[in-house]
């Protein structure tokens, strides 16, 4: 058994992209006994990744769901499962006989989570799309980019998997708490949609607060003022300035060297423009690391713009052990942290559908042979 809060914990993973696979990663990571059920044909994978980090730490079967005896294993597999995690799209898990009905007439403990991305109802539920679709209509990325520019997809952190697979993690979490009162499972419903929605929750307080009035990029928080923005440093490399408040501004200006006397009042938006020339001007000045090495032991709020190859290497992840190396792959390490429990460092990846004797075994299942020739498994 895994160690990790959710240690004992089951589930099943029907594969798919992204944020049901971020999903499964997340419990897999705390604990929890992934299996995950990968096509029957070896190999496949609409995006080439052999080593997705996405798949670490679970045990995968092939199973071939379009077969009659395929679908019967999944639904052994559910039988003694707590959790499953399905990626169609809505009606697909129903056609191919593994929908809620099914699987809670025989399992109704069992929580049941939908992962997709306009919802299981509605005008678009059927339609196709990807994390840029879902957060247009969610309001999450209009908001995103400079001002006088169109909006810039915040690559698909927002959708996939912020208002995806956390999203989807988080209501199965709950389901399986409220499974302890009433001894029944439920269906999760979660669609990325309304995940990046609830993202932006905030936005629309400041907005009605009319702290929100601009256009894009005129705003506090999305690089409108000179005080939270990102600069070029020397060497062409940048910095993240986030000196808000007025004493964590007192600290970047001492910093930076700049004279207080002359600089308008930083929360004075009218003077934004001349004070982000300033402030490019004198960042300017030093490269990335040396203008880092200056704020260190101060409250400026600046920090480097690292790459995602660059951020395991940073002083603060390697004390903190945020990144980890599995598989020969620097990846993030499993969060949060837990003081009694803390689960273990996850498993590579394993070569699709090698554990399928092994799952398969575990439930009794042992005419391995007429399965092969039926096509309903690898």
């Amino acid at each position: 058994m895994k160690a990790g809060p959710l240690s004992g914990l089951k589930v099943v993973e029907l594969a798919g992209l992204a944020p049901g696979p971020f999903a499964a990663m997340i419990l897999g990571d705390l604990g929890a006994d992934v299996v995950r059920v990968d096509r029957a044909t070896p190999g496949e994978d609409v995006l080439g990744l052999p080593t997705d980090p996405l798949a670490r730490g679970r045990r995968t079967v092939g199973i071939n769901t379009k077969t009659p005896e395929g679908v019967e294993l999944v639904l052994k597999l559910c039988d003694t499962a707590d959790v499953l995690i399905e990626p169609f799209r809505p009606g697909v898990a129903e056609r191919i006989g593994l929908g809620p009905d099914v699987v809670h007439a025989r399992n109704p403990r069992l929580v049941y989570g939908r992962m997709t991305g306009w919802g299981q109802d509605g005008p678009l539920a059927t339609a196709a799309g990807h994390d840029i679709n879902y957060i247009g209509i969610a309001g999450a990325l209009e908001p995103i980019g400079r001002a006088g520019e169109r909006p810039v997809p915040p690559l698909n952190l927002v959708g996939d998997f912020g208002g995806g697979g956390l999203l989807l993690a988080m209501g199965i979490l709950a389901a399986l708490y409220e499974r302890n009162t009433s001894g029944r499972g439920q269906v999760v419903d979660a669609s990325m949609v309304d995940g990046a929605a609830l993202l932006t929750t905030s936005l629309h307080g400041m907005a009605a607060a009319g702290l929100w009035g601009g256009g894009r990029g005129d705003n506090m928080l999305d690089g409108g003022a000179p005080f939270y923005d990102t600069y070029e440093t020397a060497d062409g490399k940048y910095v993240a300035v986030g000196a808000i408040e007025m004493r964590f501004w007192g600290d970047l200006v001492k910093v930076l060297e700049l004279d207080p006397e002359s600089l308008p009042l930083h929360v004075d938006k009218t003077q934004w423009p001349r004070l982000r020339e300033i402030l490019a001007t004198a960042i300017g000045k030093y490269t990335r690391d040396d203008l880092v090495a200056r704020a260190e032991g101060t409250d400026a709020c600046l920090t480097p713009v690292l790459a995602p190859g660059e951020a395991a290497a940073h002083p603060h992840n390697a004390a903190r052990g945020t990144f980890v190396e599995i598989g020969g792959m620097v990846q993030p390490a499993p969060a949060p942290r837990f003081d009694r429990t803390p689960p273990e460092t996850p498993e590579a990846p394993r070569v699709k559908g090698s554990d399928t004797e092994a799952v398969l075994a575990e439930l009794g299942v042992t005419d391995l042979g007429a399965l092969r020739s039926a096509g309903a498994i690898a």
